[in-house]
């Protein structure tokens, strides 16, 4: 039961998902990202270099045996996920970039992903000498991750009614199936999450707060506006834990290398929910200092136009 879970339930429940983003985007999303260049540049350099290599340095750090280091690395090498808009919605982020950089960064993550996991493997080592994801496989990760994208893609282009209609309705059905066949995963494989939770949780929630800080004061940094580094902050900070375990299990065929991502899965929502409050407070602090700078410059023309 556990293992039809794993090699059937996750990779349609990913299909799912994947097919609902494709619901939500049109081609003009892609095009989007030449109006805001420097944004979109920040935030894929952050994404694809700085984060892995932090991670790289977490996992050092913590000294994580060789196959959840790489399965910690093949989570950094993941792109954001879709829950990212809608924690971006919530705290008053800039939706339609976050919608691009998804797009962005799914395609780009089909070469990337494969390229740091088999980097993460020739390092750590932990197949004992064995190869890593060989092109066969990173064609795999090219149809899990691109080919339910690009039909719901079509899906909206051909028949946008019918795509705005079913927008909703998949986005529940995914979650439906996706907390289903997590659940009977989880269930299957217990007692090896429960053994290594407590080394996984430490690393997984700092790696989380990391990477949605980089998010946020990187751009912020290069004077990128609020709403944008609100953006870049849930996409890099909210990976897509989905996808890493379903290459972990059915592309790599290891449980035990999908653990950092289902721990992160799970904890991710917390740590950005809280990290969501922190960034509204300083904004709120940021605009009463601009209030009060302004102020003494109001004074002198209501005094001049007194007398």
């Amino acid at each position: 039961m556990g293992s039809a879970l794993t090699t059937i339930g996750l990779p349609v429940a990913l299909g799912i998902i994947m097919f609902g983003l494709g619901l939500s985007l049109t081609l003009r999303d892609f095009a989007r990202v030449a109006k805001q260049p420097k944004a979109v540049v920040i935030a894929l350099a952050c994404q694809l270099i700085v984060l892995p290599v932090i991670c790289f340095g977490l996992v050092v750090l913590f000294r994580l045996p060789p196959i959840l280091a790489v399965g910690m690395m093949m989570l950094a090498a993941s792109p954001g996920g879709t829950t990212a808009n809608l924690y971006s919605h919530l705290f008053r982020g800039d939706i339609a970039l976050n919608i691009s950089l998804t797009a962005v960064n799914s395609v780009i993550a089909v070469f990337t992903l494969p390229l740091i996991t088999n980097l993460a493997i020739a390092y750590f080592d932990p197949f004992d000498g064995a190869l890593g994801m060989q092109w066969a496989k990173t064609l795999e990760v090219f149809a899990i991750v691109l080919l339910p994208v690009a039909l719901g893609m079509l899906v909206r282009h051909f028949w946008p009614g019918f795509a705005k209609r079913m927008d909703k309705p998949v986005r529940i059905v995914s979650v439906i199936v996706l907390v289903v066949v997590i659940g009977g995963a989880v269930a299957s494989n217990w007692q090896l999450l429960i053994d290594n939770f407590g080394r996984l949780a430490a690393i997984t929630i700092l790696f989380c707060l990391i990477s949605l800080a980089v998010g946020y004061w990187v751009p912020r940094l290069f004077r990128v506006g609020r709403r944008q580094a609100v953006a870049s902050s849930f996409e890099i900070g909210i990976h897509n834990a989905t996808l890493a375990i379903v290459i972990a299990q059915t592309v790599m065929g290891s449980v035990e290398l999908s653990l950092p991502a289902a721990v992160y899965g799970v904890l991710m929502f917390f740590v950005a929910f809280a990290f969501g409050f922190v960034i509204r407070g300083k904004a709120g602090v940021e605009e009463r200092e601009e209030d009060g700078d302004a102020a003494p410059d109001a004074e002198p023309e209501a005094s001049a136009s007194r007398a």
